[in-house]
């Protein structure tokens, strides 16, 4: 059975192209692409993309707008089925808007955008989308986010943690997140946030391809399932 795939769409997006490339790439199969106006996704997804970039121009909040557009109802009910949905940059502030995960995503402690090759250390390396790598490995995956400092309370902070959700964290002073996050998982596993872009990092030409392990190992396990 071919994957299935979508990348939702909102005004302002910018990397939805280059995740739905990475998605074909890894999996052969297209992905679909879908509007932030639409009320339904496409049936029997296995697989949905929030991209980054700046939907409705980063107004309010980052994300906080984009929550809010029909599609979300869709994509958080399909998520609470257990489909995968994985968040870039702003696609991670548009998840924890939200509330499919906790926290929030404010502006970098340097109060300047950063863009450059970022050293992150895997730290859950059992998920869905984290199963290709070792636990501890290093990658160097691209980053290009003005509020992409990671805040949660402290008992938050120690839950996720205490649940292995931590996915990736940086190993520089990148933003100032808290604890150094740089990616966390919902509690049921099929939902990553992350403000760093493996879909910029899937082969050489890139300039690396670390993130390529991540599309892998979400394909592999949901053919195999």
């Amino acid at each position: 059975m071919a994957f299935r795939s979508a990348v939702i769409t909102f005004p302002g997006s910018n990397c939805d192209r280059d995740l739905a490339v990475a998605l074909e790439k890894v999996s052969g199969t297209p992905a679909m692409r879908v509007w932030h106006g639409d009320a339904e996704l496409p049936e029997r997804l296995d697989f949905i993309g929030i991209p980054g970039g700046f939907s409705y121009g980063d107004y309010l909040r980052c994300g906080a707008i984009a929550s809010r557009s029909p599609i979300m109802r869709a994509v958080i009910e399909a998520a609470e089925r257990g489909v995968p949905v994985l968040g870039v940059c702003n696609g991670f502030q548009v998840l924890t808007e939200s509330g499919l995960l906790p926290g929030a995503l404010m502006r970098n402690a340097q109060l300047t955008f950063t863009c450059r090759i970022a050293p992150l250390r895997v730290e859950n390396s059992q998920s869905l989308f984290t199963g290709g790598y070792d636990r501890g490995q290093k990658i160097m995956l691209p980053v290009a986010h003005h509020d992409g400092n990671y805040f949660a309370d402290e008992d938050t902070l120690d839950r996720i943690e205490g649940e292995g959700r931590v996915a990736f964290r940086y190993l520089d002073a990148c933003n100032g997140s808290r604890r150094d996050i740089a990616g966390i998982l919902n509690h049921a596993g099929n939902v990553l946030g992350m403000m760093p872009h493996p879909e910029r990092a899937i082969e050489s030409d890139h300039g690396g391809s670390d993130g390529r392990a991540l599309f892998e190992s979400a394909v592999k396990g949901l053919v195999a399932a």
